[in-house]
């Protein structure tokens, strides 16, 4: 026999009930899944959404929807007269989430960002290796010999030394690898035999903590009571996995999602007329390129990558995959960075001139040559297996056939970064607006080795100019000699820049404070929903 309810039962019922239906819940048709939830280990957007974003913070952050650097967990710092010693001055009271398996018994402090960037810079460290650890980002950037030393002045003051003035210093610490992760939970871990929980079930001390994840299927953040600048608006953020741009539509003119990205170019019109959507935009930071495998024949050869490079048709792919949100590159910055060299000179499309270097170089009509398309979009590329498409026509016609090759997203990174392509569809939005995020971690020789250099192009020269130009405080000096090294690009094409692309984000109108990422990043603290 069933017992009836209590009265008492039954009011909590009906609390439960009503407390749920009170919860604000935003929805976010994110594109994939994240590789994990340690943005220092790779590199992906996707991934940085699921936990760069939410989850963590830096020492330094950009004022949301801008390019304009802020404090954020170090609340000032100071700078040596050499450039070379920088002393960080830390946000006292600051809370670290917790989860099933650790629970903080104390504030942020300098332990943990000692700990962070060690983790990352001494081979020795005790999670160095942990989750296959590399790290991509810090060491694009040459970080583990540029910084001689992290030092504790006390709990809330950490000093950073340099082997040289670094002018992009302070604006690489808001890059998302430099999140700060409690060292307090990774002893914790370490000591359970569990290290690699950091990775998978992560403790920040950003404004959403992660609840539960579902691979390909769903995450759900919940807000952090105790985040330091306050309590999220929402409740509950969701990012539903939604890979197909179209579903992302329609789930989004449904309202069951509230936020979606990289709309495909052919629903804009559509999305700008329903008045239940605003659909918003920005100039990107980012840019589109074909890499080319320089350490592959024929590819190793600078005449086949210029006549590859003048073979394709540029106008038509803005045209046809962008559809009038894309403009032509023939830089790797875009013209809102500064020192991008606008009086530069792209190769015309030129399929003869094309055909003619390509005997020259002594390769046969008929050739094959592997081309990789991504498979889901990125705010550099609406739609990348369109695009191969197209540029394998192009290649036909100087009798070079490309075969179109494409993985899953987390395989298709993983593949490239090992060098196995010989020619693959990639992009790249800056984290940090200075020109340095897009030659060092792109074309350098140190990030040729396992690093995001898809092109595996290492050429002294250029390695050089990009030195020189870190290594400098004079603006305009840096600014010539980026100018360098674009023009360097250019002549040895070890990838042919395609387009920059506005990105578009169609927002159901009931999301309220919501604005685009210059970086392409999402984010949601900030963000109420209207009832």
């Amino acid at each position: 026999m069933i017992s009836k309810p209590t009265t008492l039962a039954l009011v909590l019922a009906a609390l439960t009930v009503s407390s749920t239906v009170a919860a604000k819940t935003l929805v976010y048709c994110s594109e994939g899944s994240p590789e994990n939830f340690n943005p220092q280990l790779y590199t992906s957007g996707t991934s940085v959404d699921a936990s760069a974003v939410p989850v963590y913070n830096r020492l330094v952050d950009f004022k949301v929807g801008t390019t304009e650097l802020q404090p954020s967990l170090a609340e000032r710092w100071e700078v040596s007269e050499d450039g070379k010693i920088y002393t960080f001055h830390l946000r006292k009271g600051v809370k670290f989430q917790s989860n099933k398996y650790f629970t903080p018994t104390r504030d942020f402090n300098a332990d943990d960002v000692i700990f962070s960037f060690m983790r990352q810079k001494d081979p020795h460290n005790p999670y160095h290796n942990v989750s296959n650890g590399t790290y991509s980002n810090f060491e694009s950037l040459e970080f583990g010999s540029l910084i001689t030393a992290i030092d504790k002045v006390d709990d809330n003051t950490v000093r950073f030394t340099l082997a040289h003035p670094e002018a992009p210093f302070v604006a690489d610490l808001g890059w998302y690898f430099a999140s700060i992760l409690s060292a307090e939970y990774a002893d914790a871990m370490l000591k359970a035999g569990t290290p690699e929980r950091v990775d998978s079930d992560p403790i920040g001390t950003g404004p959403f903590r992660l609840a539960q994840y579902q691979k390909d299927s769903r995450i759900l953040f919940t807000a952090f009571d105790d985040y330091w600048q306050g309590k999220a608006k929402i409740d509950r953020l969701v990012f539903s996995i939604t890979p197909d741009a179209s579903v992302r539509v329609a789930k989004l003119e449904k309202n069951e999602c509230q936020v979606m990205p990289f709309p495909n170019p052919a629903d804009l019109p559509r999305l700008k007329e329903n008045n239940a959507i605003t659909l918003m935009s920005k100039a990107g930071l980012n840019t589109g390129f074909l890499a080319f495998n320089t350490q592959k024949a024929p590819l190793d050869n600078v005449k086949v990558r210029q006549a590859l490079a003048m073979a394709i048709n540029k106008p038509a792919i803005i045209q046809a995959v962008f559809q009038g949100t894309g403009t032509a590159a023939k830089n790797l910055l875009p013209p809102g960075v500064w020192s991008a060299d606008s009086t530069l000179k792209d190769y015309d499309y030129d399929p003869e001139k094309a055909k003619a270097l390509l005997k020259e170089a002594g390769v046969a009509p008929g050739t094959t040559i592997d081309l990789w398309a991504m498979p889901v979009q990125r705010p550099y590329n609406p739609n990348a297996k369109r695009m191969a498409e197209m540029i394998q026509a192009d290649w036909a016609k100087v009798g070079i056939q490309a075969k179109i090759v494409t993985y899953e997203w987390g395989e298709y990174l993983k593949r490239v970064k090992s060098g196995e392509h010989q020619a693959a569809l990639m992009g790249w939005t800056t984290a940090t607006g200075d020109p340095d995020n897009f030659f060092g971690p792109l074309f350098t020789c140190t990030s040729a080795n396992g690093g995001s250099n898809s092109a595996k192009w290492c050429y002294q020269p250029f390695d050089k100019i990009i030195a020189e130009a870190k290594a400098t405080t004079d603006h305009d000096k840096r600014v010539a000699l980026y100018k360098q090294a674009q023009q360097m690009m250019h002549d040895q094409m070890p990838a042919v820049m395609i387009a920059h692309s506005t990105i578009f984000e169609p927002v159901r109108k009931e999301v309220q404070g919501y604005e685009i990422d210059p970086f392409g990043k999402h984010i949601f603290w900030p963000v109420d929903l209207k009832k």
